[in-house]
C-alpha cells in the first residue's frame, strides 16, 4: 500500500515516514518524528520532537503528541515519546515527551483503547490493553500496568501506579497505588473489592480467584498491619503467583496504597 498524504498536511523532511502510512488532511509531522506502516493520521494531528508511533495505530483529529510537558523545571532537553502498535487514540488526546527527571521516554504500549480528551503527562509508562475512558488525566511518572479499565474523568496523581487488571471507576481521584485485581473508586480512592468480572473476562480460573480473594481478605479485611498482613501471605499463599506479584508490588510502592 502506497503512503498517502494529504496535500494540506506539512511534514518534515526530517521525519521518517513509512511507505503504508496515511496523514490526512492538516497533519503536523515535526523533525524527528517516525511513523511505521499501517498507521493513519486522520486529520488535524500534531505529531513533534522525538516521537516514535508504531504499526497499525488509527490516531484520531486534534490530537497531540510529543509537544513539551508541562513541567516548569522543563528546559527544552531532548526527549521523547514511543508508542507501541494497534493503538486507538481518539479526538483531542494530549500526549507529553518526558521531562529529564527520569528516562526520558514517555511511552505507551500496545493494544490500548484511549477515549476522547485523555491526557497522558510527561515520563508515564502504559502498559498494553488498556482501557481509559473520555477524559481521564494521568499526571507526571504515573505507571499504569497491563489490562487496567479506568474509567472516565479520572485523574490519578502523579509517580502512583496501577496495578494489573485492575479497574479506576469514573470520576476518581487516584492518590495511592491500585494494587493489582483490584477496584478503586471514590474521590479520595478506596479499595472496594477484586475486579471478578474482570478476572474472569480475562481467563483466570475458579481456583486462581479464590486465591485472590484470600489475599484480599488477609490484605483488606482483616484489619492486620501492611507487614503482617504480607508476611501472613507469605505464609500460607506464597506458591500462588498471582500472590506474589501483590505482595512485590506493594513492598516497591512509594506512595503507599489505597485500602
Amino acid at each position: 500500500m502506497a503512503r498517502e498524504i494529504h496535500k494540506t498536511a506539512i511534514v518534515s523532511s526530517r521525519s521518517e515516514i513509512d511507505e503504508d502510512v496515511h496523514i490526512g488532511p492538516f497533519c503536523i509531522i515535526g523533525e524527528g518524528a517516525t511513523i511505521k506502516r499501517g498507521t493513519k493520521l486522520m486529520s488535524n494531528v500534531v505529531v513533534e520532537g522525538a516521537t516514535e508511533i508504531g504499526e497499525e495505530c488509527i490516531i484520531y483529529p486534534f490530537t497531540s503528541i510529543g509537544l513539551s510537558p508541562q513541567d516548569l523545571k522543563y528546559k527544552d532537553e531532548k526527549t521523547g515519546v514511543k508508542i507501541g502498535k494497534k493503538n486507538i487514540i481518539r479526538e483531542y488526546i494530549t500526549i507529553h515527551r518526558a521531562s529529564v527527571q527520569g528516562d526520558g521516554l514517555t511511552e505507551i504500549k500496545d493494544s490500548n483503547f484511549l477515549m476522547a480528551y485523555v491526557h497522558i503527562a510527561h515520563d508515564c509508562k502504559v502498559g498494553s490493553s488498556i482501557v481509559m475512558a473520555n477524559a481521564t488525566t494521568l499526571g507526571g511518572h504515573v505507571v499504569v500496568e497491563d489490562f487496567v479499565v479506568i474509567g472516565g474523568m479520572a485523574a490519578v496523581h502523579q509517580f502512583s501506579r496501577i496495578g494489573a487488571y485492575s479497574m479506576v471507576g469514573g470520576f476518581s481521584g487516584v492518590g495511592r497505588d491500585v494494587p493489582p485485581y483490584t477496584i478503586a473508586s471514590g474521590a479520595r480512592a478506596r479499595i472496594y473489592g477484586l475486579n471478578i468480572i474482570g478476572l474472569k473476562r480475562h481467563g483466570f480460573s475458579e481456583e486462581t480467584i479464590n486465591n485472590l480473594k484470600k489475599v484480599y481478605k488477609i490484605l483488606f479485611r482483616e484489619k492486620r498491619r501492611l507487614k503482617d498482613a504480607i508476611e501472613k501471605i507469605r505464609a500460607d499463599l506464597l506458591d500462588v503467583e498471582e500472590a506474589r506479584y501483590i505482595v512485590g508490588f506493594i513492598e516497591e510502592n512509594k506512595r503507599g496504597i489505597c485500602r
